[in-house]
């Protein structure tokens, strides 16, 4: 099993900015079998959509186009954890924001974290 927890979300102004983590955890979660780490997000009445991506293993990234310029996805591979730098904040980007975890051999994300809110005030 697997489990990813988000934290560091909130409430802030439009311009501000918001750091969230992912602290991934469990007897299989492991570099070796983990391909991609995401952040995705959903907001009231939307779909689900991906925020950012990182390869767990190499330096590739990608990231929304409502997002690029402003956010930045990164990884720390020692402490199993990942991080959404969300910077020039707008009240569009309020959502849940969910962590998730794609395996090494799948083509689609397996594991998700329960999510945290984000909230951006005008």
């Amino acid at each position: 099993q697997v489990q990813l927890v988000e934290s560091g979300g909130g409430l802030v102004q439009a311009g501000g900015s918001l750091r969230l983590s992912c602290a991934a955890s469990g007897r299989t979660f492991s570099s070796y079998y983990m391909d991609y780490m995401g952040w995705f997000r959903q907001a009231p009445g939307k779909e689900r959509e991906l925020v950012a991506a990182v390869s767990w293993r190499g330096t590739s990234t990608t990231y929304a186009d409502s997002v690029k310029g402003r956010f930045t996805i990164s990884r720390d591979n020692a402490k199993n954890t990942v991080y959404l730098q969300m910077n020039s904040l707008k009240p569009e980007d309020t959502a849940v924001y969910y962590c998730a975890a794609q395996p090494l051999g799948k083509a689609y994300y397996d594991y998700w974290g329960q999510g945290t809110q984000v909230t951006v005030t005008v």
